[in-house]
């Protein structure tokens, strides 16, 4: 007699498959499984990055980030409107190549959508920030020796509140503002600042928002690079040195023009 315990006898293995021959297929049902597998990693990934970008640390970083590409888009600003003293129809070539390219609506929306979301987070650091420090002080002394406190760091609302204003004053007076045609037919920029800076109230205006312009700058650029975590002491006084004087290249360029303009320089 055999015994029950004896070796299990193995099934023969089929022949391998040789090369040309189709492999089966993976069952519909395991692509049906795999589906809410990615569906589900997706939605992880989107959850951990909003509370992220929710929290104090991710805040910050998306304030400096929206603040550093304003910043950008104001020295290519600057460097096209500083072209009204050097061409003016230049200047009125250059502004009809950009209204007639129909990605300047996708762009224009991008800033808006740059601005707000760092006035927003703007805003939920410093109401964070004062709810961290408890009550405020009545009376303000700003720090001295290594503290970085200043009159710039202290009024960043205040400054961000009057260029938010500013921007739409300054939209509707030259965006919206009246329609001069040249010759040959593109609109006459160059004309329409001519009239808006030869009244004082606006150089005025202009030149005083150049100025909060500088100061916000001169604060924020330098704060970005801290709050992405790109301050070292051995770079710190170059980072904050370069900060400061592009914040005032910016703001003496801005206020160049209708300075120019009204004491009869070009246009």
């Amino acid at each position: 007699m055999m015994s029950g315990t004896g070796p299990a006898i193995k099934p023969a293995a089929g022949p391998a498959p040789e090369v040309g021959d189709r492999i089966p297929s993976r069952p519909a049902s395991d692509t049906r499984r795999q589906a809410p597998v990615l569906r589900g990693r997706n939605s992880l990934v989107m959850s951990s990055l909003s509370r992220f970008l929710s929290s104090s640390v991710g805040t910050k970083i998306l304030v400096a980030l929206t603040g550093l590409g304003f910043a950008a888009f104001l020295v290519t600003h600057l460097a096209a409107n500083l072209l009204v003293l050097v061409d003016p129809h230049g200047y009125n070539e250059y502004s009809h190549k950009l209204i007639s390219n129909p990605l300047i609506y996708i762009a224009e929306a991008g800033l808006v959508v740059l601005f707000l979301v760092h006035a927003f987070k703007a805003v939920m650091v410093t109401l964070r920030n004062r709810e961290a420090r408890g009550s405020r002080y009545a009376v303000k002394k700003r720090a001295g020796h290594t503290s970085r406190k200043s009159l710039s760091s202290s009024t960043m609302i205040v400054t961000g509140v009057w260029l938010l204003l500013f921007v739409v004053i300054h939209l509707k007076t030259f965006k919206f503002g009246p329609w001069y045609d040249t010759p040959d037919g593109m609109r006459d920029l160059t004309r329409l600042v001519r009239e808006v800076y030869a009244e004082p109230f606006h150089v005025a205006f202009y030149i005083l928002s150049m100025v909060v312009v500088g100061m916000h700058l001169s604060w924020g650029l330098s704060s970005a690079f801290q709050s992405m975590g790109l301050e070292h002491p051995r770079y710190n006084g170059l980072i904050r040195g370069t900060g400061l004087a592009i914040a005032v290249l910016m703001a003496i360029g801005f206020a160049l023009i209708p300075a120019v303009v009204y004491f009869g320089g070009r246009p």
